[in-house]
């Protein structure tokens, strides 16, 4: 598993010394030469930096229809006490997409989001986005806390397959704003085989084009401050035979497959592909294996390795040099701390690849827009008081509504209760609302427990109180016997 030191990099050999990437000069880029971390810093980022850290986790894997296995902790880096992740973008392509298993994951949770959701909502992450296509599926997780501050904008499915229409090939992707900032993930799978690179280019361009957001607000993709795209992208390794490949492969030499890799080649012509940055390629090529072995194809077919599974990003363009930038001026760097992939890991004919990114920002958004705060005695035998208030610059709707959870969700409809906020409604004044919500239905527990509001405009959370939890008190002459009331919140995170 992993990665392999090298003095060369694939992304310095493709360009020459200066050269531009869009309006930003290419060694602004930061890449440090036979490191592991590498990054790509926003001209915005002030001399002494301040504000937020987050750690993101991106996976993407060609899983070829095979069923989740026992354990994906490496893959998930959950025993890697270094990393404290913050979020997690997961990215599969050929799952299962049978008539029956379709019409299964539409009636109920596929396998493999029920598996992520197992794995990571004990660890306080909750699924806060999915799109599927087909084949294609890309997952969201963010730490609770970050919650009201993750705003899903839109999703969007852009297939790209038969005369354009089938969905066995295209994209999938998410628009999001994090801390006030746009981001947007795209999880694609491009025509296979050496001879279509140009369909593949062409593919490309097309699920780029097709992210537009007319009705929303949300400005260009090219806009946005960060885009994530990654996926079985299927480029190959051109000129070079099959023995040559492998010997290579066999010897760790990779430096001379970078340059016939067609991603490669091909930024070396496109100014905007160059625009999307790549760390090195210090791993094997992540395919074609026998299934359930580390052995490359041994079929008749005999396909020659290739990196075929990639994640790239791009940061948003920057003024030019003399446009005048206010000094209040929020910044956003992104620095990418691991490229690798998994040999551990057998199912599919694909190794699975991850990216490890940095993002430091300053949050445009610092408040949540709604302020929760569960009241310390319960109003009714039934029923728990709950107080809110509003940002001045928030619209609320009657379809807008608070849920109660237990600390551990694995998505915002796991709640065990939940309440209309144009209903059950108590009073209001001074931007002070109450609403009480019913409880009737939640055993004594030792849980913990957090209220969020939910925006239906905005389609995210806007707002979560701190955890809390319920104790229990007999109270004499009271019927039921126990009588619930709401402890102090327990310190925050």
């Amino acid at each position: 598993m992993g990665a392999e030191a090298t003095d060369e990099n694939p992304e310095e050999k493709q360009l020459g010394e200066g050269e531009r990437v869009g309006t930003c000069c290419r060694r602004e880029s930061g890449w440090t030469r036979g490191a592991q971390t590498m990054a790509a810093v926003s001209p915005r980022k002030p001399a002494e930096p301040s504000g937020k850290k987050l750690s993101i986790h991106v996976v993407t894997w060609n899983i070829a229809s095979a069923a989740p296995p026992l354990d994906l902790s490496d893959l998930l880096q959950l025993n890697n006490q270094n990393l404290n992740m913050d979020m997690y973008v997961i990215g599969l392509q050929e799952m299962n997409c049978g008539i029956m298993s379709l019409l299964f994951d539409t009636a109920f949770e596929d396998p493999w989001s029920s598996f992520f959701m197992d794995v990571l909502s004990p660890l306080s992450f909750v699924k806060v986005s999915s799109v599927r296509m087909q084949g294609l599926l890309v997952l969201v997780f963010a730490k609770h806390q970050h919650l009201p501050f993750v705003q899903i904008l839109t999703t969007k499915s852009t297939p790209t397959g038969l005369f354009g229409y089938w969905g066995n090939k295209g994209g999938v992707s998410i628009c999001l704003k994090l801390y006030g900032y746009y981001v947007s993930v795209i999880n694609c799978h491009l025509p296979p085989h050496m001879a279509n690179n140009d369909q593949r280019l062409e593919h490309f361009d097309r699920i780029l084009e097709m992210q537009n957001f007319e009705g929303h607000d949300i400005p260009n993709i090219l806009d946005h401050d960060l885009i994530l795209w990654f996926g079985d992208m299927n480029f190959r390794i051109e000129d070079f035979g099959l023995h040559f490949v492998r010997e290579s492969i066999k010897n760790r030499c990779y430096s001379g497959l970078w340059e016939k890799d067609q991603l490669s080649i091909a930024k070396r012509h496109d100014a905007l592909l160059r625009e999307f940055h790549e760390g090195p390629l210090l791993f094997p090529p992540t395919y074609k294996f026998d299934k359930n072995s580390n052995d490359y194809d041994t079929s008749e077919k005999k396909r020659k390795p290739a990196w075929t599974d990639r994640i790239l990003w791009r940061l948003k363009r920057q003024p030019q040099a003399s446009s005048h930038v206010p000094s209040q001026q929020a910044y956003f760097s992104l620095s990418l701390r691991s490229y690798v992939s998994y040999m551990v890991y057998s199912i599919s004919d694909h190794k699975p690849v991850t990216g490890t990114f940095d993002l430091e920002l300053k949050p445009l958004v610092s408040a949540p827009l709604i302020t929760l705060l569960p009241e310390g005695l319960w109003t009714m035998e039934d029923d728990m008081l709950i107080s809110y208030s509003l940002s001045a610059d928030f619209l609320s709707s009657p379809w807008d509504w608070i849920g109660l959870y237990k600390v551990g969700l694995r998505h915002i409809n796991d709640y065990l209760s939940y309440v209309w906020v144009g209903d059950n409604h108590v009073s209001s004044s001074s931007g002070l609302y109450q609403v009480y919500i019913n409880i009737s239905d939640i055993p004594e527990t030792e849980d913990q427990f957090l209220l969020c509001y939910y925006s239906n405009s905005q389609h995210s959370v806007v707002g979560m109180s701190k955890p809390f939890k319920v104790s229990w008190w007999e109270r004499e002459g009271y019927c039921g016997g126990l009588e619930p009331f709401v402890s102090s919140p327990w310190p925050p995170d």
